[in-house]
C-alpha cells in the first residue's frame, strides 16, 4: 500500500510537532491537516444542472431586488449636486471588452471600433482628500457583479454598506470636489456621450518570455554571408570599453505583455443606451472578455470636447429618456435611406 503524503501537526504541550501518517503510533493529540490542493473547486460542483440553474436564477433575482428595492445608502437623503465647470473631473466606468466591428462615416471612410459593454457598474466608496491622498477625492467603481466566494470578508463589508452585489473589479477614480457621487449609484453607458474622447485602461495580453525582434521589433542579423545561428539574435550589446557595462533599459529579450496599458485620445462614435454599449474608435489594451477603465480623456487638444457632460453622471431614474442608439454627427447610420429619389 502506498504512503500517505499527508503530514499531520501534532502537539505536544506548547510544542508542535509533524510526524507523517502511517509512522509508528504514538499517542500525541492530531490537531490538523497540511496539504497541497492542486485542484479547485467550485461552489456547485456537486450540484444537479437543475439545483445549479435555480441558483442562478436565485442570485441574479436576488441582485435585482437590492438594485431595484434601493437597500443602499441610496434611500437616505440625496447628496447636494453642483453644476459642472471648467477642469471639472468626472469619475470614470468599469465595462468589458465585447470585440471589434467596422463603421463607416458619411463621407465613406472606414473605421474599427471596439464595443465596450458597462456591466453592473456601481459606485462603492467614496474617499475624501484626507482618506485618500491628501490632495483630491477619488471614488471606488466597481463592475461586473460576481459570486460572494471570491470577495473577502472586508470586500463584503464594503459592499454591504454600499448596498450593492459583489463586484468582481474594483478601481478608483480621482474626482474633484464638485463631482462626488454618493455609494451604491449605478453607471451607465449614457455616462459618456458621441464626439467625445476618453482614455481606455487594461492588462495587455501575455506574451511570455519573447526575443528582440518580437518585443522590440529588431531587424535581426543578415540571412546569409557567413551568419550562423544568429539570424534573430539582437547582436553587441555593449556601448565598448570605455563604460565597460550595458546601460540600464537596454532593450534585450524578457517577458512580453501582461501589463498595464492606456490607449489615450479615443473617439466615441456611438452609445447603446439599451445595452450600455460603448463604440469606440480603434483598439484598446486587453482580450475579449476584459475588464477595462474608461474616463474622460486627459489630453490638452481633447479635452475642450467636454462642454456640457451629464454632470457628474447621469440618472436614469430622474432625467429624460435617452435614444435607443446615440449616434455621432459624422457617423454612417445603416438604418436610414442612404439615397433619395427626387
Amino acid at each position: 500500500m502506498a504512503a500517505w503524503s499527508c503530514r499531520f501537526l501534532l502537539q505536544r504541550g506548547s510544542g508542535v510537532i509533524s510526524v507523517r501518517a502511517g509512522a509508528a503510533e504514538s499517542p500525541l493529540l492530531a490537531r490538523g491537516c497540511v496539504r497541497t490542493v492542486k485542484t479547485t473547486t467550485w461552489f456547485d460542483e456537486h450540484l444537479t444542472e437543475d439545483n445549479q440553474e435555480f441558483m442562478r436564477k436565485s442570485m441574479a433575482e436576488e441582485y435585482r431586488r437590492q438594485t431595484a428595492d434601493k437597500l443602499n445608502p441610496l434611500k437616505d437623503e440625496p447628496w447636494p449636486r453642483q453644476e459642472w465647470t471648467e477642469g471639472s473631473r468626472r469619475v470614470g466606468l468599469i465595462a468589458v471588452k465585447l470585440g471589434m466591428v467596422p463603421a463607416w462615416t458619411k463621407t465613406g471612410e472606414r473605421h474599427v471600433v471596439t464595443m465596450l459593454q458597462v456591466q453592473d457598474c456601481h459606485v462603492i466608496k467614496c474617499l475624501s482628500k484626507d482618506e485618500y491622498d491628501g490632495h483630491t477625492a477619488a471614488l471606488v467603481v466597481g463592475g461586473k457583479n460576481v459570486s460572494p466566494f471570491y470577495r473577502t470578508e472586508q470586500q463584503m463589508e464594503m459592499f454591504r454598506k454600499a448596498g450593492v452585489p459583489p463586484k468582481q473589479k474594483l478601481t478608483t477614480f480621482k474626482v474633484s470636489d464638485n463631482a462626488i457621487i454618493k455609494p451604491g449609484t449605478p453607471l451607465y453607458a449614457a455616462h459618456f456621450r458621441p464626439g467625445q474622447y476618453v482614455d481606455v485602461t487594461a492588462k495587455t495580453i501575455g506574451k511570455g518570455f519573447q526575443g528582440v525582434m518580437k518585443r522590440w521589433g529588431f531587424r535581426g542579423q543578415p540571412a546569409s554571408h557567413g551568419q550562423t545561428k544568429t539570424h534573430r539574435r539582437p547582436g553587441a550589446s555593449g556601448p565598448g570599453g570605455d563604460p565597460a557595462k550595458v546601460f540600464k533599459g537596454k532593450k534585450m529579450p524578457g517577458m512580453m505583455g501582461n501589463i498595464f496599458d492606456t490607449a489615450y485620445g479615443l473617439k466615441i462614435w456611438r452609445v447603446n443606451t439599451k445595452y450600455n454599449v460603448l463604440y469606440v474608435n480603434g483598439s484598446v489594451p486587453g482580450h475579449r472578455s476584459c475588464l477595462v477603465k474608461v474616463r474622460d480623456s486627459t489630453l490638452p487638444n481633447r479635452s475642450s470636447t467636454l462642454l456640457n457632460p451629464p454632470f457628474p453622471t447621469y440618472f436614469n431614474e430622474e432625467e429624460t429618456e435617452l435614444d435607443e442608439d446615440l449616434y455621432d454627427e459624422n457617423m454612417f447610420v445603416h438604418t436610414e435611406p442612404s439615397l433619395t429619389l427626387a
